[in-house]
């Protein structure tokens, strides 16, 4: 059986289809909560509900578990995230209730420049919680992965949102130069449902990204051509914009970027582009390929109508 955290967001519903359809059984770790969780539609799963500060739930929850894949993070929350709860803290935890279980091995997802002494508290906190993983005994393979898009993920679709309302032009940070590498969840989880079967995965650290490296301004381009409109570029002091995204995040709740946004963006995000075909032998999707999703989306225009509908929530 696998144990998926994380498992109700953007990546997490993908991989559980993948492994459904591979044929193992699912179980999903989900927090406590007044709301129903999201669950994914379509796919015979059990639920163990538990906080990741909870020992004696999770040890419950790791009953009769085989593999651990721990998607789950704040980053999605911006400035109200509590990275070092969920993300450090939080995989200590789960790894602690793993060591008394009989588990194969532990996955995790990171990202591509995570680094104990990173200015940046994401980056930060993925190292960290690599090195609680690396440091416990418990075989693993730790994904550090580029930006993963796909119908329903953050990335391009808010993107896709902001660009929509712009007022004609967008502020980008040094000119949106900073390089990323987009990789299709698709072919994301594809990598990860592999390795279950790939004895040199064990004990690995396993840089992915897709078949091209595009400089944020690249990616506006292609998403403004995909939704059919045009935007000028104003370029912006990094600092000015980390400014000007808080105050938006204050203002908008549940606003579609973050402050770990510019974080990503302050310096390439990229690793070498023949990760995939070479050790793995798959060719990933480009960006251009895979953003069909965008074509019907129905992007809100009016900022205050926005404003005021996200404060509702």
């Amino acid at each position: 059986m696998i144990l998926i955290t994380g498992g109700t967001g953007f990546i997490g519903k993908v991989l559980t289809r993948h492994l459904t359809d591979l044929g193992f059984q699912i179980k999903l770790l989900i927090r406590p909560s007044q709301k129903s969780p999201d669950l994914p539609k379509g796919v015979p799963l059990e639920v163990a509900v538990s906080s990741l500060s909870d020992e004696k739930g999770l040890r419950a929850a790791l009953k009769n578990v085989d593999f651990i894949f721990h998607l789950a993070s704040a980053e999605a929350l911006g400035r109200q995230a509590e990275l070092t709860e969920v993300d450090v803290e939080g995989t200590r935890a789960i790894i602690q209730a793993a060591a008394h279980s009989k588990l194969k091995r532990f996955f995790y997802i990171s990202h591509l420049g995570a680094d104990r002494a990173s200015a940046y508290p994401l980056l930060k906190a993925k190292a960290i919680a690599e090195s609680h993983i690396k440091n416990s005994g418990i075989p693993y393979t730790i994904f550090r992965t580029a930006v993963a898009f796909g119908e329903n993920d953050h990335f391009t679709n808010g993107l896709a949102y902001l660009l929509k309302i712009s007022p004609f032009f967008v502020m980008l940070p040094e000119k949106g130069k900073s390089l990323l590498q987009p990789i299709w969840v698709e072919d994301l989880v594809t990598v990860m449902s592999w390795s279950l079967d790939l004895p040199w995965t064990i004990n690995s650290t396993i840089e992915i990204g897709g078949p091209e490296y595009l400089s944020f301004k690249q990616i506006c381009d292609i998403i403004t051509e995909k939704l059919n409109i045009k935007r000028q570029y104003i370029d912006v002091p990094p600092v000015f914009l980390n400014i000007f995204t808080e105050l938006i995040e204050i203002l908008v709740p549940n606003f579609p970027t973050s402050v770990f946004w510019l974080d990503y963006l302050a310096a390439d995000r990229i690793t070498a582009l023949d990760n995939l075909p070479r050790t793995f032998d798959l060719l990933p999707a480009r960006l251009s390929q895979r953003l069909g999703y965008l074509e019907d989306r129905n992007f809100k225009r009016n900022w205050w109508r926005l404003i005021f509908s996200r404060k509702r929530k």
